[in-house]
């Protein structure tokens, strides 16, 4: 049980850890996270309020087929 659970925060700790490096060298190669057509940006007087919506749904969409893909050759 314990041997497991250690498997699985190392492999979130690294997950983590790749996911930090892509958004730090994202700005520098220019990558739109964040501002992807169909997210939503508010601009009022005094205050800003992001809605990234559609930057929501393509991290969603490639965290699914990379845990898909992990599953299917851990069997």
């Amino acid at each position: 049980m314990m041997n497991e659970l250690g498997k699985l925060l190392i492999f979130l700790g690294v997950l983590l850890a790749v996911f930090g490096v892509i958004l730090v060298f994202g700005s520098r190669l220019h990558l739109p996270i964040g501002r992807l057509p169909g997210d939503i940006v508010y601009r009022g007087k005094n205050t800003t309020v992001y809605f990234p919506v559609v930057t929501s749904i393509l991290i969603s969409i490639v965290l699914s087929v990379v845990l898909y893909l992990i599953g299917r050759f851990h069997r």
